[in-house]
C-alpha cells in the first residue's frame, strides 16, 4: 500500500477553469442538481441528464492541467508505488498531466467514460469528448442496453471508496488539496495517520484544520512546491 495519499478535490481543477459544484456560474447554475445528478435522474429525466453530462464532457476537451497537476504527476512517476493519487474529480486533468489512467483513483467516476446500464454487463467505454448518443447510438455494443455516464450520482454506491480505505491502512502522510471536506471524512483520516497536510484556498466549516500537521491556505499552484518537499522528506527516509 502507498505511504502517501494525495486526495484532491474541485479546488485543484478550478485553477484550470473547470467550474465547481459550489461556485456560481457555468453549467451548475443552468441545471437543477436534484434533477440531473441524483440516483434516479436517468429514470425521471433521462434526456436532460444526458445533455448535462455531454456538456460537462465537452467542456474538458480544451482544459489543460495546471502546475499542481503537473507536480503531482512528477511525484507519481518518481514514487509510483509509494503514492496513491486519489481524486474526487471526474475530469481527466491528471491524465493530461501524464499520470496513467490506471494510476489515478477516481472516487466519483470518470467523465470521458460511459457505462452499460445492464447490471449483468456494465461494460465501460471511453468516448473522449463526444456526446453519449454519438457513440454506438447510445447503446452498448456488447448487449445493446442503454449507456450512461460513468459517474457516481448522488445516492449511488461509490465502490472506489474501498481503495481509499485500503490505502489508509499504511499511510504515513495524508495530503488534502482543494476539497471542502463535505464528502470525504478528512478529519477522521487526519487523526488516523501520523502526518497530514491540508491545502485549501480558504477554511472550510467541515474541516478541523487543527487536526492537520501543516496547513496552507493558498491556491494549490502556490502551495504544491512546499507539499512536494514534504512528500520527498517522507519517501526519501
Amino acid at each position: 500500500m502507498a505511504k502517501v495519499i494525495i486526495l484532491s478535490g474541485a479546488g485543484v481543477s478550478a485553477e484550470s477553469g473547470i467550474s465547481t459544484f459550489r461556485e456560481s456560474g457555468g453549467l451548475w447554475d443552468k441545471y437543477d442538481v436534484s434533477v440531473v445528478c441524483n440516483y434516479d435522474s436517468l429514470q425521471k429525466n433521462e434526456a436532460l441528464t444526458i445533455e448535462f453530462y455531454d456538456k460537462r464532457r465537452a467542456e474538458l476537451e480544451f482544459k489543460e492541467p495546471n502546475y499542481a497537476h503537473e507536480i503531482i504527476a512528477e511525484l507519481k512517476e518518481k514514487y509510483r508505488d509509494e503514492i496513491a493519487v486519489i481524486t474526487q474529480n471526474v475530469d481527466n486533468l491528471f491524465e493530461k498531466a501524464g499520470v496513467k489512467h490506471e494510476d489515478v483513483i477516481h472516487l466519483h467516476g470518470f467523465m470521458t467514460e460511459v457505462r452499460c446500464q445492464n447490471p449483468e454487463c456494465e461494460a465501460i467505454f471511453d468516448i473522449a469528448y463526444k456526446s453519449q448518443n454519438e457513440v454506438f447510438y447510445g447503446k452498448c455494443p456488447s448487449c445493446h442496453s442503454k449507456l450512461r455516464p460513468n459517474i457516481v450520482f448522488f445516492g449511488e454506491a461509490a465502490p472506489m471508496y474501498e481503495e481509499l480505505s485500503r490505502h489508509i491502512q499504511d499511510c504515513e502522510l495524508f495530503v488534502v488539496i482543494g476539497t471542502s471536506g463535505n464528502v470525504v471524512g478528512v478529519n477522521t483520516i487526519a487523526q488516523y495517520v501520523d502526518r497530514s497536510i491540508l491545502n485549501n484556498y480558504e477554511p472550510s466549516e467541515a474541516i478541523e484544520d487543527q487536526l492537520f500537521s501543516k496547513v496552507f491556505y493558498k491556491r494549490a499552484t502556490e502551495a504544491i512546491d512546499e507539499i512536494a518537499a514534504e512528500i520527498d522528506s517522507v519517501l526519501r527516509r
